[in-house]
């Protein structure tokens, strides 16, 4: 065929193709969104069908017009999906009773579970093309958060979601907590919402916990073999790495160490739980509170959280939550340089038969990130348990269970924001420590948010560094960038800028609350916490939009922000003359 006549069968065959996904959006938020009787629900599970047929039509004629090796493998793979689909869908119409509501719904559940996926594939596919229409990563990267928290409201908004109705606001600020990770709630997650609008909310967590960018750099690793200077570029700087070859192998990685650990912690926690019975769905429970911990989201599908009774007292439950929340915080780069620093201290101790410190495997950031994440996590639960032992650890009566709740609220305070106590109980002094342990967060390129904990600890090093009369900061042999001293002082006063300004309009707007209720929430939600003095349901209208404004900029990071907005592509090859500004 000659190239011209290519040309034009392509151009109508993808208007087609996009027509065709349109549809099947349409109808599959039709199908999950409103309640449907027999009749319907097979008219629908036919058109579905219908739609999958079509789709694998089209997918076979792009593969045959297309010569471009990736394109063909991502046409393939839908190719799977769909027929796959099909072929289970028509096998259980052959064996079903037609007359059975539960095998109707068992069959329209099949079909909407493989369009479901053929649709993620297709939006990966789509998110792509953006890295070569857009090329500033830090924009796509805030700019896949709004997508996903506005989809996440208006799919909240559906009938099926929720058992009694929901205000718009109060979707938004459900579907930009779930985005962000923190956990705030204006509305009880587990009994406002269904099992549909449950799963909406985990499945925002987990895009919100990964990146949905590296959620796509995952399915691209598999379509293109390879990445693209500028994907590199783009998935580099999201990801916090400075290994631009092989970025995307990257990504795949750190998606399987989050599912990995996500799985096992489920597997345990479903063991921890399993002889307790008001806890129905066990499956479902421990699916969702591992994905919630590991990405340090605070959600949770009991009314009281970990203070409900059943959970309370179960300490083998809470180690468990405190490890995810810790493994989360952490990040993938930080765990699999640990990881790599362990290997060769073992591969040591056989090859030399003798302690011999592996050289220049763990990293410095690594170094900074570990020691002050265990610094934090020791003197908080000390201090918790100092503080709290006549108060809210007289309910527990053996050592282990007040050493499991000091150490679970030290650890949640770092961004996950459960619950095994109420807050609103806890002495000042406690609370106005729990602030600072909030403020400092997590580590950076992990599912937690706060200023992190190399921010800190530069901002404390260079205060030592000068107070003894230091230009530059010195660990062992190594001199931290200026570069990063400075980045570190500007998160931390953008941070105070925000949620100064944050309290401040929250104090104007609710006038019934104290002080230390309102900086407690603008910290908690700056930082991605999720923990409350209990005054988030009560909030006004505009205070809500403040709080979703404070999630979203905690998340993404202010700094980030401008710096996509202002940052300039030309570099100027001078120098200015430097001055001395008088600083007493």
């Amino acid at each position: 065929m000659p190239k011209k006549n290519l040309k034009s069968y392509k151009s109508p065959l993808s208007r087609i193709y996009g027509f065709t996904d349109v549809i099947l959006i349409v109808f599959l938020i039709f199908d999950f969104g409103y309640e449907s009787d027999y009749h319907l629900i097979y008219n629908k599970s036919l058109v579905l069908l219908g739609i999958a047929v079509a789709l694998i039509i089209l997918n076979f004629a792009r593969l045959y017009i297309s010569k471009e090796a990736p394109i063909n493998r991502m046409y393939k793979a839908n190719l799977i999906v769909l027929i796959s689909t099909v072929v289970i869908t028509l096998a259980t119409f052959w064996i079903g009773d037609f007359n059975s509501i539960h095998k109707i719904r068992e069959i329209s559940y099949l079909i909407d579970i493989g369009l479901i996926l053929y649709f993620l594939l297709r939006l990966t596919h789509l998110l792509r093309k953006l890295y070569t229409v857009y090329h500033n990563p830090l924009i796509l990267f805030i700019g896949s958060f709004i997508v996903i928290a506005l989809i996440g409201s208006f799919l909240l908004m559906l009938p099926n979601a929720t058992t009694n109705g929901i205000r718009y606001i109060d979707a938004l600020f459900t579907s930009t907590s779930a985005v962000c990770v923190t956990g705030l709630i204006v509305m009880d997650t587990a009994t406002d919402f269904t099992f549909l609008g449950q799963t909406i909310i985990l499945t925002i967590i987990q895009l919100g916990g990964i990146g949905m960018l590296t959620f796509t750099s995952f399915f691209a690793f598999f379509f293109k073999g390879g990445t693209s200077f500028q994907e590199g570029l783009n998935v580099k700087d999201i990801m916090g790495t400075e290994r631009l070859n092989d970025v995307l192998k990257m990504a795949v990685e750190v998606v399987i160490f989050t599912f990995g650990l996500e799985l096992v912690g489920a597997v345990f926690i479903y063991y921890s739980i399993h002889d307790i019975p008001d806890i129905q769905n066990k499956l479902f429970f421990s699916i969702f509170h591992s994905i919630s911990a590991f990405c340090n989201a605070g959600f949770s599908i009991l009314s009281e959280g970990f203070y409900d009774n059943n959970i309370n007292h179960s300490y083998t439950f809470q180690w468990i939550i405190i490890y995810l929340i810790i493994f989360g915080g952490l990040g993938y780069s930080i765990v699999s340089n640990f990881i790599k620093y362990f290997k060769r201290l073992v591969l040591n101790l056989i090859v030399h038969r003798k302690f011999v410190q592996p050289v220049r495997v763990l990293t410095l950031n690594s170094k900074i990130v570990i020691a002050t994440t265990s610094v934090l996590l020791f003197f908080g639960t000390i201090f918790i348990y100092l503080g709290e032992t006549g108060n809210i650890l007289k309910d527990h009566e053996s050592l282990w269970g007040k050493i499991t709740t000091a150490s679970f609220t030290s650890v949640t305070t770092r961004t996950a924001g459960f619950n095994t106590v109420d807050f609103a109980d806890l002495t000042m002094p406690v609370i106005l420590f729990i602030i600072l342990l909030m403020w400092i967060g997590a580590s950076p390129a992990s599912t937690g948010g706060g200023i992190k904990t190399s921010t800190f600890a530069l901002a404390t090093l260079n205060i030592i560094s000068m107070a003894r009369g230091k230009a530059h900061i010195e660990i062992g042999t190594r001199k931290i960038n200026n570069q990063s001293i400075k980045r570190a002082f500007a998160i931390i006063c953008i941070s105070l800028i925000v949620i100064g300004n944050a309290i401040l309009l929250l104090l104007i707007f609710e006038k019934d609350l104290s002080l230390i209720q309102v900086a407690f929430e603008i910290f908690s939600a700056y930082s991605t916490v999720g923990l409350s003095l209990g005054i988030t349901g009560e909030l006004s209208d505009p205070s809500k939009y403040v709080i979703i404004f404070v999630m979203f900029f905690g998340r993404i990071g202010l700094l980030n922000l401008l710096i996509g907005m202002l940052r300039q592509i030309q570099h100027n090859f001078h120098r200015y003359p430097e001055e001395n500004i008088l600083i007493n």
